[in-house]
């Protein structure tokens, strides 16, 4: 199988999949600028923790991105047609925004970094509804699986520089000369804008505000099994959301590894295994079709959660502890990058190209459903159950997804078809 794989590399060596990876980086960039990063750099200088709460607002505008979405379905931009208009817009938007936010200081202009941090925030919100809207369009069905892999490590890889490597710079040339710095990269996501091609089918878009905010609702509800397949958006990874939301404060309080054991093995090898997980898993999507990709990879995931059973139950203060959790780890982060290129690629098949920009917003937020609601209820359940049984737990929460899953086969064969 492999043979054949990379005996096809010439369909995964493409101008598509290039400016897919591009754009994934464009769209990551921004994320940790107004939230995370903006946090250390008030911090720094001695901001008042109170001012420093309100930074977690910024947040919001990627909760709410589906309810201005219809207007980039809508309208079309009078430069490089629908998709790739929005995207230069949106771009250009956010190198303007960043630039005045680093030539600002939390000393004397306070109030005023806060509301461009919310405007870039929305910029960015803004720009992941275009790039989910392009990379759907522009990919063809047998690429959608390494593209979606390709856009999260793109997307990965942001963060790492405008996160770990902004604070890093920070500290060497200053808050200010490092936003403008990251605000230069953000010349790949225009490189890809420019050089991407125009998507071979290019739907018409919707003929009124009215029809771009009705008609994908009523597109979407009209098919076979509708409420079903929202359902199963919501349940896929909710076993894997399940166990993620405690697995740090699993290896440092059950197990007592240090935060320096936590931070190598459980973020950076863990973020490595993710970025191999998905460019595998959508290398593999090549000669699985998506419902067999999606039932392998959710079987994988449910299994690897069990791992975690095993550490718990292998305990703190022996000998093999440490390599388990870098096993447990590594399964875990590989299973998971994996599942999520084939659920994007998923995303990206229930979707009509009138009306792509909306209909992947919503899907997109429901799914992350289960990383919301999942904190509270997953610290009780611990607190009154144990490590051991919690993580169980997770891998019995991951089978009603396959079950459903199952049960979608002929559906999600047929969207598969239909988008071949």
């Amino acid at each position: 199988m492999m043979e054949r794989l990379f005996a096809d590399r010439r369909q995964w060596c493409n101008r598509r999949l290039f400016v897919t990876l591009l754009l994934g980086f464009s769209s990551g960039l921004p994320l940790a600028l107004s939230g995370g990063t903006l946090q250390a750099w008030f911090a720094d200088v001695d901001v008042d923790i109170r001012a420093i709460g309100f930074v977690s607002l910024m947040g919001l505008p990627y909760a709410l991105k589906f309810l201005w979405s219809p207007l980039m379905d809508r309208f079309v931009p009078p430069i490089a047609g629908r998709r790739r208009g929005w995207l230069f817009i949106c771009q250009f938007l956010l190198l303007a925004t960043i630039v005045m936010l680093g030539s600002l200081t939390p000393a004397e202009h306070l109030q005023p970094m806060l509301w461009l941090a919310l405007l870039l925030a929305f910029f960015s919100a803004s720009q992941d509804i275009a790039v989910d809207a392009y990379r759907t369009d522009l990919l063809e069905v047998p690429e959608r699986g390494l593209g979606a892999a390709l856009s999260v490590a793109g997307y990965r890889l942001a963060l790492l520089c405008a996160g770990a490597g902004a604070l890093i710079m920070a500290d060497q040339i200053g808050w200010q000369q490092t936003y403008w710095l990251l605000a230069g990269l953000l010349g790949l996501g225009l490189l890809a804008t420019w050089l991407g091609p125009t998507p071979t089918f290019e739907a018409a878009a919707p003929r009124s505000l009215r029809a771009a905010v009705v008609e994908p609702f009523r597109d979407f509800l009209n098919r076979r099994a509708a409420i079903v397949l929202l359902v199963f958006i919501v349940l896929y990874k909710f076993g894997d959301a399940f166990a993620g939301t405690l697995t740090t404060a699993f290896l440092i309080q059950g197990l007592g590894f240090s935060t320096t054991d936590v931070g190598v093995v459980g973020k950076g090898f863990g973020l490595v295994a993710t970025l191999g997980g998905a460019l595998f898993g959508g290398l593999l999507m090549y000669r699985l079709r998506l419902f067999r990709a999606l039932l392998l990879f959710g079987v994988l995931q449910a299994l690897t959660n069990l791992s975690f059973v095993g550490l718990a139950e292998l305990g703190a203060d022996t000998a093999w502890t440490y390599w388990a959790m870098v096993g447990a780890v590594g399964l875990e982060n590989l299973a998971g990058g994996m599942g999520t290129a084939a659920f994007v690629a998923l995303l990206m098949a229930l979707c009509n190209h009138h009306y792509t920009a909306t209909q992947y917003a919503l899907l997109s937020a429901l799914s992350a459903v289960a990383r919301v609601i999942v904190g509270p209820p997953a610290g009780e359940l611990v607190h009154q159950i144990g490590w051991a049984p919690f993580f169980l737990l997770t891998f019995l929460l991951a089978l009603p997804g396959l079950w459903l899953l199952l049960r979608l086969r002929p559906v999600i064969e047929q969207a598969d078809r239909d988008q071949g």
